[in-house]
This record gives structure tokens, sequence and C-alpha cells, in this order.
């Protein structure tokens, strides 16, 4: 019997392996998606992978360009479901929401790139709407950023500071090992 738990793997893409993004942190991450990946598959349980998908021909996330593919290492199989969206929350412009109440679906596991773009905007949605909702730390990787007044942070900065941002306020943040002895 299938529980009430969702793995949400968000833009999990090849696009992320672009030279553009530049420095990033935990080069591990797809690798603890991996391993919650096969978790879920062996168990049963509801397996969400999302897509982003541009509309930009210019962007490394348009449709038909390598980049709009899966990762390898986390490709869906046959039967999983895919949503696609355009923007940074995978509650907008999808049935993401409507899926979840229709399959029972009280708790979301989210995992994907990047942890301060779609990963933490849609933790924050899932959170608002009510849902039960876990971010796994390590199970997500971030880039550098400079913000508005020239100021470099680094990824792990970048990182942190989100994981900070969302932990008992939208989810609870936990690490991958911590999770699978959850799971058993």
């Amino acid at each position: 019997m299938k529980s009430n738990r969702a793995l949400l793997i968000v833009d999990v893409q090849k696009a992320f392996e672009n030279e553009k993004w530049g420095e990033r942190n935990n080069h591990q991450a797809e690798e603890n998606i991996r391993q919650l990946l096969d978790a879920w598959r062996a168990s049963g349980d509801h397996v969400i992978f999302i897509q982003h998908r541009s509309d930009d021909p210019a962007s490394v996330f348009y449709h038909g360009q390598p980049g709009y593919e899966f990762k390898d290492i986390v490709k869906p199989e046959s039967g999983e479901v895919i949503f696609t969206k355009k923007v940074n929350s995978a509650f907008i412009g999808t049935n993401l929401e409507n899926y979840l109440h229709e399959h029972s679906l009280s708790e979301v596991v989210i995992t994907g790139l990047t942890t301060p773009h779609c990963v933490s905007t849609t933790t924050r949605m899932s959170g608002n709407l009510g849902f039960d909702t876990y971010l796994i730390s390590d199970a997500t990787a971030a880039y550098g950023l400079t913000d508005q007044n020239g100021h470099y942070y680094d990824p792990e900065q970048v990182h942190a500071l989100t994981l900070a941002t969302l932990h008992e306020e939208f989810s609870t943040v936990l690490t991958t090992e911590a999770l699978l002895r959850l799971l058993k």
C-alpha cells in the first residue's frame, strides 16, 4: 500500500551543467536524489518530476535543447509523473496541487535544483498550501550569486541561508540520511 508521501524532484536537468551558472556547492546532490528515488521506487510511493521549460529559444531550458532533458542519474521511468512548469514554482501553471489532493498525498519531500530558486519557491508554496513539507538539504544545491550592490555570495552561503529561511517556517529541513532513517 502506498503512503501519503510524494517525492518531488525539481528541475534536475542538463541545463545546470552549463558553465554560465558558475561555482556550485554540493556536487553530491544528484547522487543523494538518486538514493531517495531508489527508496521511493522500491516502496512503490509516488515520485513526481518537475521539469522547467522556457519559451525563449536562447534559454538552456528551451524545449528541444539538450539542457531541457533530465540528468541521466535521475531520469523518470515509464509511468512516473512529470509536471512541466514555466516559472519558479512547481505549483503555478501545473496540476500539481490537484494531483497531490486527488491521491491523498499530504506529505511532500522536495529535492532538486537550485536551492534559492525553484526549490525554495516550490517549498514555500507547498508549506503555504498546507502540505507537510520536507526539504532535503543535501539533495539540492546552489550556485554563487551577486547581489544588487555587486557583492558576491558563494554557493555554500546561498545554500545555507536559503535553507535557514525555509526551516520551521515552510518545511522541515533534513538530510538524505535522516530521511532514509525515518522511512525505515
